[in-house]
């Protein structure tokens, strides 16, 4: 059987595999992505039914195309920013196989290169380009028994309120996801219990300004390591419904019940951290530190924005931070499902390369793998704040065309080169 050989072969055909084909393309480097399912899959069906962009339109989006259905200051539902990611591949003729599942990736011996095993077949690549991003396996804590008698899925399993059981639903994880996701449900009608670990809590917008721009002039975006001790922090920030700041006193006072970290499960009963209140305050310091620095940023440039005093109320405690839940019978309560909103981890188990550290995370810098000619793309703080959104992403795959780019005319060097003959 014939072995396809290509230069570079990209894995994942979402927004890090488009933005990775556009400028391979750009930089004269043979190319062909593979993707298992559709282009941007994971926006098409590992998503609720509700979800829109966290990022407006204007921001959020590749710098060669924009919306064509949200306006600049609008978020775009999940199914256009899928089809946009489609319509983008198309636009610049990206080489993007679909149906095609990548099974192994292993370096050749004795020669360059490496051999990829997939479900259509036996290609070979200079370089592969990891793109496949950090959505891959959901983490579920294995605190609740499946005999628990509860319905339990994770935040990327959930779709609408009518996929759960009657009852009252607890959701552990208040990131974007999981207070999105309570508050679809409050407003459903259900009973909600939201489990709150640290968080920040940006202003969705202020002095008439996104946070995503306040973010791009207070140079945050381009920040290059999270701060300390805020790596598993989490950000609640929402696009739904036009917009709007995330204010827990607020869900709290139209019926949510809050509780702190979920720490246990034991005979039926949840158990909560003492933390909620310090939690929550952690969120506002987050939210008036950013005031603080955007106001500093007005005055300094003598930018007419209007003041929003508003802004930096903060309404009174409701009684779930004053008197806290610590433990909770969940059939008392009356909670028959849980829905974790717990995040993800990675899964590159086809790639069997020498690119990992011993915890199975990657080894780079800025993408560029400690395997010579393996190249990851799409991971938060790849190489800033700013990696995880669809622009991070395609100037994050800008610098490594440019790097695979380079490494391209070493080796044409190295293969036009004679050796030298000596004299007689």
């Amino acid at each position: 059987m014939s072995v396809e050989k290509i230069d570079t072969l990209v894995v994942g055909g979402g927004q890090a595999g488009v933005a990775m084909s556009e400028h391979l393309s750009k930089c004269g480097v043979p190319h062909l992505v593979l993707e298992r399912d559709r282009i941007a899959e994971r926006w098409r069906t590992a998503r609720w039914d509700s979800l829109v962009a966290n990022g407006p339109a204007w921001h959020d989006r590749f710098p060669g195309m924009e919306f064509p259905q949200t306006g600049p200051d609008g978020f775009p539902p999940k199914e256009e920013v899928a089809d946009y990611l489609a319509a983008y591949a198309k636009m610049i003729d990206a080489p993007i196989r679909c149906g095609v599942e990548v099974k192994e990736v292993r370096r050749n011996v004795g020669r360059p290169g490496f051999r990829v095993e997939t479900s259509a077949g036996v290609i070979e690549a200079n370089s592969v380009v990891a793109a496949t991003g950090p959505f891959q396996r959901p983490i579920v804590p294995k605190l609740v028994p499946e005999d628990a008698g509860l319905m339990q899925i994770h935040s990327s399993a959930y779709r609408n309120p009518g996929q759960l059981p009657a009852g009252a639903v607890l959701v552990v994880g208040a990131g974007s996801s999981g207070v999105q996701i309570a508050d679809e449900l409050l407003r459903s009608g259900k009973r909600v219990y939201l489990s709150v670990g640290p968080h920040d809590r940006p202003p969705r917008a202020y002095r008439g300004r996104d946070f995503c721009w306040w973010l791009g002039v207070l140079g945050k975006w381009d920040a290059e390591t999270p701060g300390p001790g805020t790596e598993h922090v989490t950000i609640a920030v929402s696009g739904a419904r036009g917009g709007e700041t995330i204010d827990f006193r607020r869900l709290a006072a139209q019926g949510m019940t809050l509780v702190g970290r979920t720490e246990a499960y034991k005979d039926g009963a949840m158990s909560f951290a003492p933390d909620l209140s310090e939690n929550i305050a952690r969120g506002d310091a987050n939210l008036m530190s950013l005031l603080d620095e955007a106001d500093a940023y007005v005055a300094r440039n003598g930018l007419d924005l209007p003041e929003e005093p508003e802004a930096r109320r903060i309404g009174p405690d409701p009684q779930c931070m004053t008197n806290p839940i610590l433990e909770l019978d969940l059939a008392e309560a009356g909670i028959t499902s849980i829905i974790w909103a717990t995040g993800f981890s990675a899964d590159y188990g086809w790639l069997k390369v020498d690119a990992f550290d011993e915890k199975g995370r990657p080894k780079h810098q800025r993408g560029v793998s400690a395997e010579p000619g393996i190249y990851f793309l799409g991971l938060p703080w790849l190489s800033r704040r700013g990696s995880s959104f669809i622009w991070g992403v395609w100037h994050d795959a800008k610098h490594l065309a440019d790097r695979i780019s380079t490494q391209r005319k070493y080796m044409a060097y190295h293969a036009a080169a004679k050796p030298e003959t000596a004299d007689a």
